[in-house]
């Protein structure tokens, strides 16, 4: 049937087109907005999402859906949104966000999926064709293949000539010079264009270089493509300590390697040398950890080889995906954006420079950051003359300065990235290579400089003004922190006015065409922003345009799982056995936004950087997010991680002992701090939630009897396990030889005792009364208990419940664990001494012999 279905197709995709093209800068029209039914298989239509400006001007993606039928399009569209919203959430990119051209091409596709998917459901099918011919290398035969490439090969479809099969080059090539080229036009091969193909698939997979791709329904689909715009945008290497997943990469060799952020010197070497990442050594890195060298505690492994090699941080975005970048790869990274990739040079338009006349304007239009503006210089004199404007005005009127013929004018636009400015470039060269573009280079700083004449400027006519030429988008809400700015028309004889209103009320700005939100102070919730654009001329006319203001915050609202016991104290703190899920649900105020467009979660574990929430892999995006002391491993990698080295990891990472890179492994028992937050479709980052979880080692113990309610009495156990669930015993309960006790949100008003018992474990529950445990064979776990009364641990024999941690890290004896002690704590005798696991027991009496340092 799938061959049948292949050569039903159409052999030459009809160019059926149908794309807004706004004016430029301006918000195009809502995406789906007069588009006409389907046509046949193959053929395709191109939907803006994003236009700040002139694709000549900008950086262009094209992402490019394959393998979604037609019926799915609306399934493509919400996978490229949630690839989307995670991008502009990430540095750089959320700030240069108006840099970037985005456009969803969507061809349709006679089959549903990509070839050779490893995980599709009844086996990989080799024999699928779809427009693109994307395929998962060697999925055919490999359960762990992840690599999609464009196939050399393959069926009927919309290339150049359908008598022959063409290879998926050649039909990225055609659908780009038939529908994308045409549109946007610039050549389909332009230097600033960059292609995303995004697969219709729930399989983990992708691929890097100018032609990417991701997997459309991935949790981590966003995350791949992130990753791949890292090698193919920033031209950053993979630091992962791996080639083939299952096994470490063989030693680096004794050179210094070529790639910026990888090294084998010392800290104290590059600082001499003043190489690579010197500048930023010491610094705390945006991906967690500090910025280190080839030093004992540096980070080792990379660039595929498992040790001998060094790079700059722990889990940077191009090691594990879901982490930020570092500064090393957003330094970079941002040039390669500012500079339009390999054009080095920060777009500026202005007056033509030459001769202007004396009575004249002379004006630039810049690029618009979204969260700080350009620094704009006008002077007198050349670049050391004096300062004529330094507000960040665009336009000058000479006519106001009365210049004599002769004068040089000069303008200096400067993106402050540098130390003194925004400190994400710390590279002072003027430079504009891929690895030495420096903040006093041409992709962060333009001049322009013009000659005063002594001829009159002529009067532009009213009805020849443009008065709106470009503008922050409409299409979204901006965010209520962000530089919102409007750009105008030029006369030759006079500058348009702009004025701007919040709500309806005047708003003062030094500079006219743009304004800083973030310094208004307005209040939590919805505005109304506008801005007028007037003509002084006489007859001159204006016009308007409006943004919605999204100021209200978006929540992440967690639900976690279920805990042996919760702590008392300011912050929601529990315990739990190992492991324990958190689900996020990111929300946000919908006033103002026509689409219900993703909303991103962040999660970040122990402050060790910033991390996407994408529910957990292979697994539906509603799936909480798992934590354990050692990660939860799919196919060879490692997730969830509470263990040294960070919630990623290479599987076979977690077995490392002291002769391995960055020394042992250790499980990650203990207490974390949990932070999570959301960011909306305007860039509001919401403020963030905490928890306090604290895992233990250990396993809940099976109950072979039950007993709840209210019990008059003394009760004794001498087989088995008892388990108290919201019981109250008034009486005494003691546990002989053999028997065991699990006590949960329960009540004994008679006090303890257990003497030779398998195992003691209570949580949640309050016991008034002397407790004394002693003898116990195998466990002995107290986590969120009250106890009235002295309670004495003698010659308990703690049974280590993982030996990863007890080789690396520590013996422990019982385990007591965030409790109330309302009386004496003596320890005698136990195997080890008496654990806390970082939280802390309140105890208002003494604490003695194994237990006196809790």
């Amino acid at each position: 049937m799938k061959r049948e279905l292949a050569a039903l197709a159409t052999a030459v995709a009809t160019a059926a087109l149908t794309l807004v093209v706004p004016i430029a800068g301006l918000p195009s029209a809502t995406a789906d907005e007069h588009l006409p039914e389907w046509p046949e298989v193959n053929s395709a239509r191109l939907v803006p999402i994003q236009e700040t400006g002139p694709s000549t001007e900008r950086l262009n993606l094209i992402v490019m859906c394959d393998g979604y039928q037609a019926h799915e399009m609306d399934k493509c569209a919400e996978d490229v949104d949630r690839n989307q919203a995670v991008q502009w959430s990430v540095e750089p990119f959320r700030s240069y966000r108006h840099y970037i051209n985005v456009y969803r091409l969507e061809i349709v596709s006679g089959e549903s999926g990509v070839r050779c998917d490893p995980d599709e459901e009844g086996g990989p099918d080799p024999d699928k064709i779809t427009p693109l011919r994307l395929v998962f290398s060697s999925g055919c035969v490999d359960p762990l293949a992840r690599g999609v490439v464009y196939n050399g090969t393959g069926g009927s479809g919309g290339g150049p000539d359908p008598g022959v099969s063409p290879t998926g080059a050649q039909q990225r090539s055609f659908y780009l010079n038939e529908y994308v080229a045409p549109a946007l036009g610039i050549p389909s091969n332009a230097q600033n264009l960059q292609t995303l193909a995004i697969f219709n698939t729930f399989t983990y997979g992708g691929i890097g270089g100018t032609h990417a791709t991701t997997s459309g329904g991935s949790p981590q689909g966003p995350l791949i493509s992130l990753h791949e715009l890292g090698h193919s945008l920033g031209t950053l290497s993979d630091e992962y300590p791996y080639s083939l997943r299952p096994f470490p990469g063989p030693p680096h060799g004794n050179f210094e390697p070529s790639s910026f952020h990888h090294t084998r010197m010392t800290s104290e070497e590059m600082i001499a040398n003043e190489a690579k990442w010197w500048r930023w050594l010491g610094e705390e890195s945006e991906s967690g950890g500090i910025i280190r060298a080839a030093d004992p505690d540096g980070y080792e492994s990379g660039l595929y080889r498992g040790s001998n090699v060094w790079r700059p941080s722990e889990h940077s975005m191009m090691r594990w995906i879901g982490f930020y970048l570092d500064q090393v790869g957003r330094e970079n990274m941002v040039a390669r954006i500012t500079g339009r990739r390999f054009e080095g040079q920060m777009n500026l338009g202005n007056t033509p420079e030459g001769t202007v006349p004396q009575d004249g304007v002379l004006w630039v239009d810049t690029t618009h950051p979204k969260y700080h503006e350009l620094e704009v210089t006008w002077r007198v004199g050349g670049p050391d003359g004096d300062v004529l404007d330094s507000d960040n005005n665009r336009n000058v009127d000479l006519e106001t300065l009365d210049l004599e013929p002769g004068t040089v004018v000069h303008v200096e636009v400067r993106d402050p990235v540098g130390p003194d400015g925004i400190d994400w470039v710390r590279n002072p060269s003027t430079g504009n290579s891929s690895t030495n573009s420096g903040y006093n280079g041409p992709r962060f700083v333009q001049t322009r400089e013009w000659t005063v004449s002594d001829e009159s400027a002529t009067p532009t006519p009213t009805d020849d003004v443009v008065l709106i030429t470009g503008s922050s988008p409409t299409v979204r809400p901006v965010g209520g922190d962000e530089v919102v700015y409007v750009q105008t028309g030029h006369p030759a004889d006079r500058v348009l006015e702009v004025t701007w209103t919040v709500n309806g009320a005047p708003v003062e700005q030094s500079t006219d065409r743009t304004i800083n939100l973030a310094t208004l102070g307005l209040a939590s919730g919805t505005h109304q922003l506008t801005a007028t654009v007037t003509d002084p001329a006489e007859g001159g006319g204006t016009e308007t345009v409006t943004w919605t203001v999204d100021n209200a915050l978006p929540t992440a609202p967690r639900t976690l799982s279920e805990p042996l016991a919760t702590l008392t104290g300011d912050v929601e703190h529990n315990v739990y056995f190992n492991e324990f899920d958190m689900l996020l649900e990111p929300e946000d105020d919908r006033t103002g936004y026509a689409e219900d467009l993703y909303v991103v979660g962040e999660l970040r574990l122990n402050e060790d950087g910033w991390f996407n929430y994408f529910g957990f892999p292979e697994q539906p995006h509603d799936t909480p997010f798992t934590f354990s002391h050692t990660g939860k491993d799919v196919k060879a990698l490692t997730y969830g991680n509470l263990g040294t080295g960070g919630l990623s990891k290479a599987t076979f990472e977690q077995t490392y002992t002291d002769e391995d890179p960055n020394g042992p492994f250790v499980p990650g028992f203990g207490t974390h701090k949990v932070e999570h937050r959301a960011i909306d479709p305007a860039g509001n980052i919401g403020d963030a939630e905490d928890f306090r979880a604290t895992v233990l080692p250990g396993e809940l113990l099976e109950c072979t009897e039950m007993v709840s309610g209210s019990l008059t009495g003394n009760l004794r156990v001498t087989s088995g396990v008892t388990c108290l669930e919201g019981a109250t015993i008034n009486g005494r309960v003691t546990v002989a030889a053999g028997g065991s006790l699990l006590a949960k949100d329960s009540i004994i008003n008679g006090g303890l005792s257990a003497n030779a018992a398998e195992a003691v474990q209570l949580f949640g529950t309050t016991v008034s009364g002397e407790t004394r445990i002693s003898g116990t064979v195998s466990d002995v776990t107290v986590a969120g208990t009250s106890f009235h009364g002295d309670v004495v641990l003698s010659d308990n024999t703690q049974v280590q419940a993982n030996e990863q941690f007890f080789q690396f890290g520590y013996e422990y004896g019982p385990i007591l664990a965030g409790n109330t002690i309302q009386g004496d704590l003596e320890c005698t005798g136990n195997n080890a001494p008496a654990r806390d696991f970082e939280a802390p027991n309140k105890i208002s009496g003494t604490a003695g012999g194994d237990c006196s340092l809790l």
